[in-house]
């Protein structure tokens, strides 16, 4: 891929299900904005692996698996005809097959299931593992309406981890790129109020809440510099993250998190912050990993 690209693709899983369709349009416009060309990724796979199968069969199904990915590169290049848009058809199931590709892609960009799963469904694995595993940020699109307001507006959120200092720089490319604005939001959780579990002795927790947001603001506004036409709000709330940035992000155009926050114990890959916005957010949610 390297040899074949001058820049990092935009990557997006393409299986022909609405949600994918979806993400295809939103890879289309990061294509087309960042100036990269585009890879139009379809997996296929024998899931009887101790069972043996015909040349035959196999060539039938890696047939039908290219046209799938050819028709989602059609489509991208109906949408976009300046971009360079190319399929990419591997073997495997497809959170092997896209985790492969995204080490050397720029975004990787999904929809939030596949044909797989049931009815109802919310996430589809590929949507959960991906963003889990990826070095590169990962944008998971589902399949909500549109914002009634047609103005740009990225949240991200931000408690001083390394994933979360590289989801405020990932807010402010995207912000820049589609001339919109960016809403950083820091949650505190008071360790001197009734509702906190274990409140600490000889804590000040005025000092502690005042010494966070100062330090919160900085971190801000160092990383706002890079993009100093971008809009910028700091907002610094005393209240859950889950809730918080998930409403913020209701009329928002993207919302981008960090795969793992301060508070995500060491097992996890993805921080319950970040899960619970991929089932409930109402708008596209970038992923980027410690940068």
């Amino acid at each position: 891929m390297s040899e074949q690209y001058a820049g990092r693709p935009i990557l997006v899983g393409y299986d022909d299900s609405s949600e994918s369709r979806q993400a295809l349009h939103w890879a289309v416009e990061e294509a087309r904005l960042r100036g990269l060309p585009l890879l139009v990724c379809h997996a296929w796979h024998w899931p009887y692996a101790l069972r043996p199968v015909p040349h035959e069969v196999l060539a039938q199904i890696e047939q039908v698996a290219l046209s799938v990915v050819n028709d989602g590169v059609r489509q991208a290049r109906n949408l976009a005809p300046e971009i360079d848009a190319q399929p990419l058809l591997g073997r495997g199931t497809p959170s092997a097959v896209l985790l492969e590709a995204a080490r050397e892609a720029e975004v990787t960009v999904l929809g939030s299931r596949g044909q797989g799963g049931f009815d109802g469904l919310r996430m589809g694995s590929a949507a959960v593992q991906v963003p889990a595993h990826s070095v590169r940020p990962v944008i998971i699109v589902r399949p909500l309406p549109s914002p009634s307001s047609r103005q740009i507006r990225i949240v991200v959120g931000v408690d001083g981890s390394p994933a979360s200092r590289a989801a405020l720089d990932f807010a402010l490319e995207e912000a820049a790129m589609r001339g919109g604005t960016v809403t950083a939001m820091c949650c505190w959780g008071d360790c001197g109020s009734s509702s906190w579990q274990d409140p600490l002795p000889f804590v000040d927790s005025h000092a502690l809440r005042r010494g966070a947001e100062a330090r919160f603001h900085e971190v801000a506004s160092q990383l706002a510099r890079r993009h100093p036409d971008v809009p910028v709000t700091t907002e610094f709330v005393t209240e859950r993250p889950q809730r918080a940035l998930i409403d913020s992000a209701k009329d928002a155009t993207l919302l981008v998190l960090g795969s793992r926050g301060n508070e995500a114990p060491a097992c996890l890959l993805l921080g319950p912050v970040t899960q619970t916005a991929l089932l409930e957010a109402w708008c596209p949610v970038a992923i980027t990993p410690p940068g």
